[in-house]
């Protein structure tokens, strides 16, 4: 065991890895130094192209698909459907659905998305909890 060696293997470095390409009994190397000087990235940080618009960040890249009203839709008529025994709430999240619902149709008809079937569910789920809601609405004044 050495200060060279601190796990007795007869080989390698300071963190007990041999390096191939020394030659046994010798220090490891220091890595070689690029062009641009110690510590440099010869490439742009991570996160460079943050903030040219929508897509990934770089510029001339194509956009990604914009699937905010497919999946807003869902979540609204999920929780139209679930909730409709809130029925003031969940006439106006019943609503919301539908209308996203129908926007992310369009958008995915469109390309611009790539979930026009949670789109389709959204719709329908609020579309239904919106059905059950006004029929609770109607119940409860026709009782007060």
């Amino acid at each position: 065991m050495s200060e060279h060696d601190p796990y007795g293997t007869g080989y390698g470095n300071a963190y007990g890895y041999a390096n191939p390409y020394a030659p046994p009994g010798e220090p490891v190397p220091p890595p070689p130094i690029g062009p641009e000087g110690p510590g440099v990235f010869p490439y742009p940080a991570y996160g460079y192209g943050q903030g040219y618009g929508y897509g990934n960040g770089w510029p001339g890249a194509p956009a990604g698909p914009r699937n905010g009203f497919g999946v807003a839709a869902l979540v609204l008529g999920i929780a139209t459907a679930v909730g409709f025994v809130l029925w003031p709430l969940a006439i106006v999240t019943g609503v919301l659905a539908v209308v996203l619902g129908v926007l992310g149709r369009r958008r995915a008809g469109r390309g611009a998305a790539t979930n026009g079937g949670q789109a389709l569910a959204g719709f329908i789920c609020g579309l239904g909890g919106l059905l059950l809601a006004l029929l609770l609405a109607v119940v409860f004044v026709a009782r007060h």
